[in-house]
């Protein structure tokens, strides 16, 4: 999972970065704005530990989330008709599956610019909109002069109107068939995004101010607040030290943790996992998938020569201790290609090379 992080100038995206990653990038205005910041984290997993109780493999593989701090705009946005944001970072920004938008919600000296979170959400979500605008645009452009598909270009047509009436694409409704014709643009406004509303430490348990907690509802938006900047500091600290400081600011559990549950809930994902001597893995899989796709998040052999699946649910492993004694009360089966996998099944699947 490819998570941007974006936003702008001055709400403190970096220092949500290093928060979530744990490194320690530089936080202000970093030298070359067209560059990005990037890392991993490991999708903590007390599964995984659990069944390496069991077969005690040799590695333990848990999932990851992949970010890239991106420079944002200056101020709250130029509504002058026109994006300013880096032309340079725009197509790295395509590349991501979701996007977090972190909202300033301190006071900034150096912004002289009043703490406003609806603005800014707004503001950015124009940001997106006219990035995606320039390529609608050059696409009906090019209709004019070569044959279209009548499908595509109905398609695209709704979607200039969409955007020229400042909704994002993410709005609108499509069907499998439009969003074929959609896929080669990577649009910034279709894609799937969080609000990250970044708070002083003075408003640490505070939350979100109703007025963006109810523009997220009525988007149907993920929102999570916390304070980068002494969440940041927890981060740096030796795990046995962090919940003492979180105990004294009124956190119940630390950002990263608050985060990977928004970020699978915003994405509709699940895991299931693989078990055995050489390794306990975790595998990330939108919620729905069947179990040949599932397969192929392994490798695309296993995908081409699938044959069938053995699975048994996590809880069941545990309460029986085995796989044999699984075997011998039923709780391991035998699924077919189009099993709907399940949060926590763990597969073992049977394929022809």
């Amino acid at each position: 999972m490819k998570v941007g992080i974006v936003g702008f100038a001055g709400s403190g995206k970096t220092t949500i970065f290093n928060t979530l990653t744990g490194l320690s990038a530089e936080v202000g205005s970093y030298g070359a704005r067209d560059k990005v910041n990037l890392g991993v984290i490991k999708v903590p997993d007390a599964r995984i530990e659990r069944l390496a109780e069991i077969y005690n493999p040799r590695k333990k593989v848990y999932a990851e989330i992949n970010f890239v701090d991106f420079a944002g705009p200056e101020g709250s946005a130029d509504r002058a008709g026109a994006s300013s944001l880096d032309t340079k970072l725009v197509p790295q920004m395509r590349e991501v599956e979701a996007l977090v938008q972190v909202v300033r919600g301190f006071d900034n000296p150096a912004l002289n610019l009043a703490v406003d979170p609806v603005r800014d959400v707004q503001n950015f979500e124009s940001e997106l909109i006219l990035a995606d605008l320039v390529l609608v645009e050059n696409r009906l452009n090019r209709f004019k002069k070569e044959k279209a598909d009548p499908r595509e270009k109905e398609v695209i047509e709704r979607c200039f109107a969409q955007l020229e009436s400042q909704h994002p694409l993410r709005e609108m409704d499509l069907s499998a068939e439009d969003q074929r014709f959609l896929l080669g643009f990577r649009f910034l406004s279709q894609k799937p995004i969080m609000f990250l509303y970044n708070v002083g430490e003075v408003g640490i348990t505070a939350g979100a101010p109703a007025t963006l907690a109810e523009l997220a509802q009525q988007k149907a938006l993920q929102l999570i607040t916390m304070c980068g900047q002494a969440e940041m500091e927890i981060a740096q600290l030796e795990p046995e030290e962090q919940q003492a400081f979180l105990d004294d600011l009124g956190i119940k559990e630390p950002a990263r943790d608050r985060f990977i549950k928004s970020a699978y809930s915003m994405l509709d994902l699940i895991s299931f996992l693989t078990a055995g001597e050489d390794e306990c893995r975790a595998w990330t899989i939108k919620r729905g998938t069947n179990a040949q796709k599932a397969a192929g998040k392994i490798h695309s052999d296993i995908e081409r020569g699938f044959i069938r699946a053995e699975v048994v649910a996590f809880d069941d492993l545990i309460a029986c201790g085995s796989e044999a004694k699984c075997r011998e009360q039923g709780k391991l089966r035998l699924e077919g290609k189009e099993y709907t996998v399940a949060d926590g099944d763990i597969i073992n699947f049977r394929f022809n090379v």
